[in-house]
Parts: structure tokens; sequence; C-alpha cells
């Protein structure tokens, strides 16, 4: 049975610590060398650093701003003062309500936590899939792959392969790229017939709770099939 949890379930308050609002100086480096900036009016690293100092926790995480900032750690990187930007904006994305998260991400992790996979893509129809295009890349008229298969839950295998569970679902064909270079170079492969999808929606939504999961679950299938090493697909 897979592991679920309450899309409802309450999240810590948060606030930047004492000695983080002490060190902020206001000078507007993190706001200089940001991509976002001026992406959400009224916002930018500086003023929801500020707002985060005085007490204005809610106002943060209400905002648009944790989620248009991509986390790419500039702000904190330049910062004079070491304060700890990238941590406090995900930190807020956490903090939000789960049925207020932007966009599908949130239902994406539900579904993951459910079928284990961010589409939902049924077990049964995912190895059929599977079984299909390595039949295809086997009899592929202009490049062959004679005695090729798509090895599934294969113990002691070198690789355990993850997918991007948007590929299966909307562009199944690119599989075959990974699998012709693994083919070629002879290597030895599999996937997991279970929580196969390599990408973690979590990550983004500052859920830790669920992107635990995900990962714990990726981990037990390296166990399962005695498999040293794990390749994401991003």
């Amino acid at each position: 049975m897979q592991e679920t949890i309450s899309p409802d379930r309450t999240n810590p308050k948060i606030a930047i610590t004492p000695e983080q609002a002490d060190r902020c100086l206001a000078c507007g480096t993190c706001t200089g060398v940001c991509p976002a900036s001026e992406s959400v009016p009224g916002w930018d690293a500086r003023k929801a650093i500020r707002a985060l100092a005085l007490g204005l926790d809610q106002e943060v995480i209400d905002s648009a701003w944790p989620w248009v900032c991509t986390l790419c750690g500039r702000c904190e990187y330049n910062c004079p003062m070491g304060v700890e930007l990238v941590k406090t904006f995900r930190a807020c994305r956490g903090a939000r309500e789960r049925d207020k998260v932007p966009g599908t991400l949130h239902q994406g992790i539900l579904m993951n936590l459910e079928r284990g996979n961010n589409f939902g893509i049924p077990r049964d129809d995912y190895l059929m899939l599977l079984a299909d295009l390595g039949v295809e890349m086997e009899n592929d008229p202009d490049q062959p792959c004679p005695g090729f298969y798509v090895p599934v839950d294969k113990e002691g295998a070198n690789l355990l392969v993850t997918i991007n569970a948007r590929v299966p679902y909307a562009e199944p064909d690119n599989l075959k790229f990974w699998w012709r270079i693994f083919y070629a170079a002879k290597e030895d492969w599999t996937l997991p017939a279970v929580n196969w999808d390599g990408v973690n929606w979590a990550l983004y939504t500052g859920d830790d709770v669920s992107m635990k999961i995900g990962v714990t679950r990726i981990i037990e299938n390296a166990r399962r099939l005695k498999v040293q090493t794990i390749l994401y697909p991003e």
C-alpha cells in the first residue's frame, strides 16, 4: 500500500530567525542579481526578507514571490552578510496551504503518493507501454536492436533508471534515445515496476514530508533490486 498524506496538514509558521534579521543590511545586493526582480509588483528578494524580519510572514507566504523566485541561489551567493535566502523562500513555499499551491504541482504530488508517478499512469498501462516500445526498438526498420527488451525489476543490474512521468505520458518515443545508448554501450540496467518517477515535485513546493516519501521509495527500489547506482532523468 502506498503511503499518503493529507493535503490539509498544518505547515509550520515560517519566520526569519533573529540572527538572520540582524544580519540583513537591506543593501539590495540580492535584488540586483536576481533574475526574477520586478516580476511580482511590490515584491523582490530584499523586500521579502525585510517583511519576514518584521514579522510579516503571512504576507510573504500569501504573495506570488516565493513561487516566482527560481531558488537559483544568486541572491544568497552574493549576499555580503550570508543571509540564507534560498532556504527561507523555500520554507515560505512549504508554509502555503496545500490547496493554494499554484498550478497542478500539489495535485501531481498527491497522484505520486497514490500511484507512484506524478501523472497517475496505471501500473499495467506503464508495463504494456514498455513492452511495446521494446518490440518497436528490436524491429525498427532503420535502426534495429536485435535482442533488445526493456528490463523491468532486474536484480543486480548496474543502473536503476528512473523516468520523468511526462515522457511516457506525452512523448513515449523519447525513452528510446536513452535505451539506444544503453544498448550500444551494453549497459546493464533496469526500470522499477512501481515508484519509477524520478522527478520529485515536492522539492519545488517545499513539501518535505512528501519529498522524503518519494526519495525513500526510489532508494527502497534500489535496495530491493540490489542496484548500487540510481540514474535520475534531470
